[in-house]
């Protein structure tokens, strides 16, 4: 039994290291390094992460009384640092902004660009800056002496629309000039959100403490908070989604539908969600509403669109180079390894398998687990260079305890600002990442030991003959008759506590 000055001194250490990576996320989001000095920028990310990982491993020293409250008060405390300023290292948000703006006024965000003359008298002066503030970085020139801070100004919005709805709904709740603050209030509200989700499914099946690798990771205030990427929702959709499959299969796939309708993402979440399944009915509990719950959504855009509801989705596969690996930074690993012309097969290929080994293989109990199986597989196959995608895994990650995972969610922030200093360093961390989820495994497999082959009886006795099946009460017998025979080993003057805990000391 931990004693109450060491208890109070572990939570102690545990709350001041959080307090010090919030200090250091305040520096690093007020930093405005990521076009002047990304190299910079990457130590003081590296700073985060280090602490992070102090307070998650000081964690485990704190008594299960104390856990709940620090976890959701460290949690708050870093999802707040990403408020201190403006998006810093993405400019996705002001597309949402737009897009809310939009259809708020009756529109399809499909229909136009935000370039598109059509639309001008529903720009907002934040949005279209003229003049001199044209001359800002990161702003795109829309026409003469008019500049937008939405990137790809003359593309069709990407975003599906279960996304756009949310940004239709934070911009119907913002009071006037909120600007970009609305839609970071909404994101650090749904971060904080997904924190009590991850503890209440943890209670059940699995440890409390690892909730912190979600709510005091430093992907959370930067990612989902300053740049308010819509990843978030689709997070905190997809953790309540897996938690009710393993209990309510059809509701699990209504809300993995829904979380698949704000980004297209969590569709890899499927085999994980699919986990143990053996018998159709019960692969299409899940499967037919999610499918329901994207055609309700998508149909009333494509009702009322003109232009495709799918946007720029193809413009971007080609952009990344998803479809051609010659042209990108694409499937980094895989290029090391094969020529570029097999990376989209051997994709392919990897994730058939991992897929086809999480359903079989997959515990029904735990399905969360063959879902960072698979996404995690995703990731390091494709290497993305976009660090918000990674919020997912960084939640798939507190649900399962596997931590060295989240080297890959650390791979994609140095890929997309590490990566603008040195052109290979993404590459090289991705590198160390799959070297690190490598080690991990074979560590879990040697502290495992090896596996003794279950005995199953037959149900028949060496004669032959059937032997008795056991009444609905043999096992609470045979529970009784082993504590009693366990407690006439101990001294006497121990058994009373033997049976008033059921435990030895």
């Amino acid at each position: 039994m931990t004693r109450p000055a060491t208890s109070f001194r572990a939570t102690a250490v545990t709350a001041a290291v959080v307090a010090a990576l919030g200090a250091v996320l305040v520096l690093t989001v007020r930093r405005d390094g990521y076009v002047a000095d990304p190299a910079g920028l990457s130590w003081m990310y590296a700073a985060c992460w280090a602490l992070f990982a102090a307070a998650a491993w000081s964690l485990r020293g704190v008594p299960a009384r104390h856990t709940t409250a620090l976890v959701l008060l460290g949690g708050i405390a870093v999802a707040a640092t990403g408020l201190v300023a403006a998006p810093r290292t993405s400019t996705d948000s002001y597309r949402y902004a737009w897009d809310g703006r939009v259809q708020a006024a009756g529109l399809s965000p499909y229909d136009h660009a935000p370039a598109d003359a059509a639309l001008a008298p529903y720009r907002d002066r934040w949005l279209f800056p003229t003049g001199p503030e044209c001359g800002e970085p990161d702003l795109a020139a829309v026409s003469d002496g008019v500049c937008t801070r939405i990137n790809r100004p003359r593309a069709h919005t990407i975003y599906p629309p279960a996304g756009e709805l949310y940004f239709l709904l934070v911009h119907a709740l913002s009071p006037d000039g909120v600007r970009h603050k609305a839609l970071q209030v909404g994101g650090a509200v749904l971060a904080v959100a997904t924190t009590p989700v991850l503890l209440r499914i943890l209670r059940r099946r699995g440890d409390p403490r690892t909730a912190a690798y979600w709510a005091w990771c430093p992907a959370v205030p930067v990612e989902a908070v300053n740049n308010a990427h819509a990843d978030v929702l689709a997070v905190l959709l997809s953790v309540a989604a897996l938690g009710l499959t393993v209990r309510h299969r059809a509701l699990g796939g209504v809300v993995l539908g829904l979380a698949t309708a704000v980004k297209l993402l969590p569709a890899v979440l499927l085999p994980g969600a699919l986990s143990g399944v053996r018998r159709v009915r019960d692969a299409a509990a899940v499967l037919l509403p999610v499918a329901a719950v994207l055609a309700a959504l998508y149909v009333p855009y494509i009702l009322l669109s003109h232009s495709s509801v799918l946007g720029y989705l193809g413009g971007y596969a080609d952009e990344e180079g998803y479809q051609d690996a010659s042209s990108g930074n694409r499937y980094a690993l895989l290029r090391l390894l094969f020529p570029d012309s097999w990376a989209v097969p051997c994709v392919l290929a990897g994730m058939l398998a991992v897929s086809l080994y999480a359903i079989r293989r997959g515990d029904p109990g735990r399905p969360w687990s063959g879902a960072l199986l698979v996404t995690g597989t995703a990731f390091l196959l494709t290497t993305p260079g976009y660090s918000w995608y990674a919020l997912l895994l960084v939640a798939l990650v507190a649900l399962d305890g596997r931590w060295e995972w989240l080297g890959v969610a650390l791979a994609g922030a140095a890929a997309y600002v590490t990566g603008r200093a040195a052109a290979d360093a993404g590459t090289v961390a991705y590198v160390v990442a799959a070297v690190a989820v490598m080690a991990g495994w074979a560590a879990r497999k040697r502290s495992a030991g090896p596996r003794r082959p279950a005995h199953r009886p037959t149900g028949r006795r060496p004669g032959g003959h059937e032997a008795p099946q056991p009444g609905p009460h043999a096992a609470g017998r045979q529970h009784e008759a082993t504590r009693v025979g366990a407690s006439r080993a101990l001294p006497r003057r121990r058994r009373a506590i033997f049976f008033s805990t059921g435990e030895t000391r």
